[in-house]
């Protein structure tokens, strides 16, 4: 059921913008003369007469009449200005401009025929008053407008054609309702109107709630219904806003000299029946082509209403067919030119490289070096003894391991073996290891049998094991052809259902990956790249292979070294690393470490991916270093779609105007914006980004029905597409503007979280009723200050908050774990049945685990006195944001790993001495820290 409401509103100048809201109060009349004019002063108005040295049909005529018809008033002056152009040819025009509060549209026309033709009463002009108010507030703004802030005040126009004739008042109200609902996903659907007889009223603001069951006849009757009293609360200044005026021959009104909102449409109807139109808009708010676009779609939608009151809202196109097929294709960008790699595999084009740099170096580890062919080898031993094991071509072989080089030789003998390899982070607790073990179907897992958790009838295997079972066996195996279709890796994201999901990625598209960036960012064997993710995090694909197939060296980050800022610095600097890729929250520490050690960095490439970029933290990094000798590629990217999918170079002008764009599609893929019915959005209309191309994966493993749902054969003739549930919008010149997620996936610090699955791991708990889970910022655009809070509804007073910890923390990995835990008596909704985030309370600390589970040394409370011990509690307050007491854990109080980095770098500028980021892991109650920086064990 459609929604009417009706409210009055003041249009506000908004700050610094007097000249524009100057013209925004004029409006003026445009008339031809018939004959010939004596210079007069009538109503106390002076006719000024301007030659113009042209014929009135001519280009500079008609530049000339623009020019004085959009001049406004000056605020001192009088009310009305009059000013006769008299041509080369005889002809004459003339132009009033007067305030719209002291003349309306009739009394405007009245003076034009008092002065033309003297007929009708001398009408009465005010006297020239005090310097007229603008409302003040904040000016309405389009989302989707994507308007250059350096031209605003500048006014364009653009014609809107209907085809249709006589389309009724309400009709154009509910074609211009309907194009606002399909650019806002229905969150916006008001419209202001004029009334051009009482300007100083300011507009009444019209909106109906469109039901996409209902017929267009009831949708445009629900317009013509809201003609009686305003029944609502004054609410929102709406971005556009809609006149109704008469077409007279020979006259132009225009109704506000500069457009009162973002959009103006001035609809004219002329004696018989017919209606034309024209959008003005701010040249600050709207870009022109977007501006043209909105105009085409009103026409369009108008046309369709007229035409078609049987048809229902939700068949009612936006666009034509053939507009949303163009649409579709400026967001693909062609494969990249070079060979065919579209049947090769990832250890194929290894060996390639291999073959051609057999001495060159390709891992790094610590004092370990492997040239190409050493790695290719000992991958080939492994490979061996995985097949000697039983694997067969196609099986998933889970890969538990560290970060080392025996890793990369691990990834790589899976893939010679013909296998999937499963990424698994050792550090991820027992029960999520298992179910990633049991979901994917593995037998065989290479890891530490030590450490990795004991599952029936699945083999664990070091590597060392496997390469010395090839030794012991003569047999000969057949040889493997290669097979780009089959999945390379499976890598498990965070699921909405409380459990990871699996996705299935082909060989084939880790090599279209490849050859689409490696001319762009001319890749080759004189590149040092880092080896800085872990194997389960998507990006160390990109790491991993995009060094290796493109016979750069790659360096091995050890796990503690990630940690520590100044290390990996320094190990930046002895490497000579030329290409690093780093989530924007771990780059932002990065740049702090540049900026005081200073050292010469062989940088030429940083890219970016896992989160959201803020080009305004790179201020200190492009003071430091040009933008033309190290090149940063902001890239989104999503793990079904092979890493990376668009890619933005930034620029110092980027930061200037804090640009939010990630680019083009890379070649070979696409990106497209639609609404939630699928249909295709016009550029600047925020929607779901649809990705296509040549790195769609093969799905989700052992989800078909989920992969059905989120894989999609494109009914626009592009393939199959992946409904991404990111939130973006398309620029006119086919770059994507990043705007969030749609659903509850957030990510912080590179890794994608799924909220819904934190809420059911919680729920799972038998004494949890409900549960809401929400990411704060502690400090707003501070990536590092990013947390999770949860709050959940229990059954019974007695559940401690620890136990519910303790619960998750065995299915959760740590980057999960809620920062705060807060037991509330229900969890509050929402009239539409959601959790209702606003009503949610103040969030209160996770409560600290009982004493047994601290270490030993800890119930040694430093003295208060002790002024180490004074210093060390009063940092970790002011990192953390709250108190703390010699008892807490820092983790416990909401640190994480970019807290852990700024408190240590604090530490180090107050002269305190310095630590270890490994150090500090392990001492991360207060007390046990202080005891270990003043000499005691840790």
């Amino acid at each position: 059921m459609a929604t009417a409401v009706r409210y009055r509103v003041a249009v506000p100048v908004g700050p610094g913008r007097l000249p524009a809201a100057q013209a925004r109060s004029c409006h003026s009349l445009t008339v031809r003369a018939r004959g010939p004019v004596a210079p007069a002063t009538v109503a106390g108005v002076h006719l000024w007469h301007e030659p113009v040295p042209t014929a009135s049909d001519t280009p500079l005529a008609l530049a000339r009449r623009e020019a004085e018809a959009g001049r406004p008033l000056s605020p001192s002056g009088p009310p009305v200005r009059a000013v006769l152009l008299r041509y080369a040819d005889g002809q004459s025009d003339l132009v009033l401009v007067a305030r719209r509060a002291a003349l309306n549209e009739e009394e405007l026309r009245r003076l034009a025929a008092f002065l033309l033709e003297g007929t009708g009463l001398e009408p009465r002009i005010p006297a020239p008053g005090a310097r007229p108010t603008y409302p003040a507030g904040a000016r309405p703004e389009a989302e989707w407008g994507l308007g250059d802030p350096s031209r605003a005040g500048l006014a364009g126009t653009v014609a809107v054609e209907l085809k249709e004739p006589e389309p009724s008042d309400a009709t154009l109200l509910a074609a211009v309702g309907l194009v606002l609902a399909r650019y806002s996903a229905g969150e916006c659907t008001a419209v202001a109107v004029f009334d051009m007889a009482s300007a100083d009223a300011g507009p009444l603001v019209r909106s109906v709630a469109p039901d996409g069951t209902l017929t267009a006849d009831a949708y445009v009757a629900e317009w013509a219904a809201g003609d009686g009293d305003e029944v609502t609360a004054p609410g929102p200044v709406p971005a556009v806003g809609v006149v109704f005026g008469e077409l007279h021959p020979g006259a132009d009104h225009r109704p506000f000299l500069a457009p009162a909102l973002p959009l103006v449409l001035h609809w004219r109807r002329a004696a018989d029946g017919t209606t034309d139109g024209v959008l003005a808009y701010d040249e600050g708010d709207v870009a022109p082509e977007i501006a043209r676009g909105f105009a085409a779609h009103v026409a369009h939608v108008a046309d369709q209403l007229t035409a078609g009151q049987d048809r229902t809202l939700a068949d009612i196109d936006l666009m034509s067919a053939s507009d949303a097929l163009a649409i579709v294709a400026s967001g693909v960008t062609p494969p990249a030119a070079g060979p065919d790699t579209s049947h090769r595999t990832v250890h194929g084009l290894f060996e390639d490289t291999a073959r051609r740099q057999p001495d060159a170096v390709a891992v790094v580890d610590g004092d370990t070096t492997l040239t190409y062919a050493q790695l290719d080898e000992r991958a080939d031993r492994l490979a061996r003894g995985l097949r000697v094991l039983g694997a067969t071509p196609g099986d998933l072989v889970g890969v538990a391991l560290d970060r080392t080089a025996e890793l990369i030789v691990t990834l790589l003998g899976v893939l010679k073996a013909g296998c999937v390899y499963v990424p698994m982070d050792i550090r991820y607790p027992e029960e999520r290891l298992r179910y990633t073990v049991g979901n994917a179907g593995t037998r065989i897992v290479i890891g530490s049998a030590d450490t990795f958790p004991a599952i029936e009838d699945v083999r664990v295997a070091a590597p060392a094991d496997l390469i010395a079972l090839a030794a012991r066996t003569s047999d000969e195996l057949p040889p493997l052809a290669e097979n780009a279709a089959a999945a390379a890796y499976v890598i498990y994201t965070s699921g909405s259902t409380g459990r990871p999901k699996g996705v299935a990625v082909p060989h084939r598209n880790v090599a279209a990956l490849i050859a689409a960036t490696r001319e762009d960012f001319a890749l080759g064997d004189t590149d040092v790249w880092t080896f800085f993710h872990s194997s389960a995090f998507d990006f160390s694909v990109w790491e991993i292979w995009g060094c290796l197939l493109t016979g750069g060296e790659l360096v091995v980050v050890p796990y503690w070294v990630t940690r520590d800022t100044e290390l990996f610095y320094e190990l930046l600097v002895d490497r000579g690393v030329t290409v690093l890729n780093q989530t924007p929250s771990a780059f932002a520490q990065l740049i702090e470490a540049d900026g005081r050690l200073r050292s010469p960095l062989a940088l030429r490439l940083v890219v970016f991916g896992g989160e959201p970029l803020d080009v305004g933290m790179l201020t200190p990094w492009f003071a430091r270093h040009s933008h033309t000798r190290v090149r940063l590629s902001n890239m989104f990217g999503i793990t079904e779609t092979t890493v990376h999918v668009t890619e933005q170079t930034v620029t110092p002008a980027d930061v200037a105007v804090k640009g939010r764009s990630v680019g083009r599609a890379m070649p070979g893929w696409s990106v497209s914006v639609r609404d939630t019915e699928g249909r295709v959005l016009p550029p600047g209309a925020p929607g779901e980004i649809y990705v296509g191309g040549t790195g769609v994966a093969q799905g989700y493993l052992h989800q078909p029905e989920l992969t059905s749902e989120r894989f999609i054969e494109d009914p626009y003739g592009g393939g199959r597409v992946y409904r991404s549930g990111d939130r973006g919008r398309l620029r006119p010149d086919g770059r994507l503007d990043h705007l969030g997620r749609l659903d509850n996936q957030v990510k912080i610090r590179g890794h994608r979280i799924e909220l819904d699955e934190i809420r059911n791991v919680l729920l799972s708990h038998p004494e949890v009723t409900g549960a809401a889970v929400v990411l704060r910022q502690e400090t707003p655009g501070d990536n590092a200050t990013a947390r999770i809070d949860a709050y959940v509804a229990l059954s019974g007073p007695g559940v401690a908050a620890a136990d519910l910890l303790s619960h998750a923390s065995g299915v959760l990995p740590d980057y999960m774990m809620p920062a705060t835990l807060t037991p509330v008596e229900a969890i509050p909704l929402t009239i539409n049945g959601k959790v209702d985030t606003a009503a949610l309370p103040a969030p209160t600390a996770r409560e600290t685990p009982a004493p047994a589970a601290r270490p030993a040394d800890t119930s040694e409370t430093p003295a208060p006195a002790d002024p180490l011990a004074a210093d060390i509690l009063a940092l970790w307050s002011q990192v953390l944001g709250t108190d703390v007491g010699p008892g807490d854990n820092f983790f416990e109080l909401g640190g994480n790993s970019l807290l852990v980095i700024r408190l240590l770098r604090e530490m180090r500028d107050r002269g305190l001495p310095r630590v270890a980021t490994q150090d500090f892991y392990r001492n991360s109650v207060a007390a046990q820290f202080i005891q270990f920086v003043g000499g005691g064990k840790g």
